[in-house]
């Protein structure tokens, strides 16, 4: 079951009418429909609502937004509505640093996320030269293989790949144009977890998550490269759960 929650959220799985809600950030390139095993797993006491990017699946007519801060301010008008119950933040890579950014924007609004985890992403003001998303397609597509996490069966699709490869070098553009600047800090504690052989991140990029939050911070290091989570699923969902008072 897919539910739309106006054009940039979708809910996959009923949950509790009281339930907390986890709201979450697809990675570049990716889509709603990547969490949706977190939505089965979780939806027995959070309400699940991931975020689709405009340019992807049903919203593939859609030009893509091929940067943080707009996408950001955008999904603040769709977010703040949401507020009448307690939320938390998921972002995986790109989707960690606009969850970030979300929320720097929510503490104008008074509102906070009870945690945010940002997933598989250096810390927002952690900048590295980066420029695949200039480079042709065959490099954009040899570094998704790369960083593995997509099934290589789209990508030696030529029809599927002429879908997706609008959405991925917007996607990555925006990220690898991201800045922030040291000492930006949001009021939600932040928990990382990246994997310990992620070619994007290291752990002492990942640590200085901490320098973003006022509050509480904890970090997990799993086995594994920039899609951890993928072999990590039970953990990851343990460590949401434990993370989030329930109703």
């Amino acid at each position: 079951m897919i539910t739309e929650t106006g054009t940039w959220l979708r809910s996959f799985q009923a949950a509790p009418p009281s339930a907390p809600r986890l709201i979450c950030f697809p990675h570049a390139g990716g889509s709603a429909s990547y969490f949706h095993p977190v939505a089965r797993q979780l939806s027995s006491r959070l309400d699940v609502l991931a975020v689709q990017y405009p340019g992807r699946q049903e919203r593939r007519h859609e030009p893509c937004i091929d940067d943080i801060a707009t996408l950001a301010d955008r999904l603040v008008e769709e977010i703040v509505p949401l507020a009448d119950r307690p939320m938390a933040f998921f972002g995986h890579s790109m989707g960690a640093v606009v969850a970030f950014e979300v929320s720097r924007r929510l503490l104008t609004h008074g509102i906070s996320p009870l945690v945010l985890f940002a997933s598989g992403r250096r810390a927002p003001s952690c900048t590295r030269h980066e420029t695949v998303h200039k480079e042709g397609d065959q490099a954009l597509l040899a570094e998704v293989r790369r960083l593995g996490g997509t099934d290589l069966r789209m990508l030696n699709d030529p029809e599927v790949v002429s879908m997706i490869l609008p959405s991925l070098r917007g996607d990555y553009k925006a990220i690898m144009t991201y800045r922030c600047q040291p000492g930006i800090k949001i009021d939600a504690p932040v928990t990382v977890l990246v994997g310990d052989n992620d070619p994007h991140v290291s752990l002492d990029e990942a640590a200085r998550w901490k320098e973003h939050t006022s509050g509480a911070f904890d970090m997990q290091v799993f086995r594994g490269g920039h899609f951890y989570l993928n072999s990590h699923a039970p953990a990851v969902m343990r460590t949401i759960t434990e993370s989030i008072p329930s109703a």
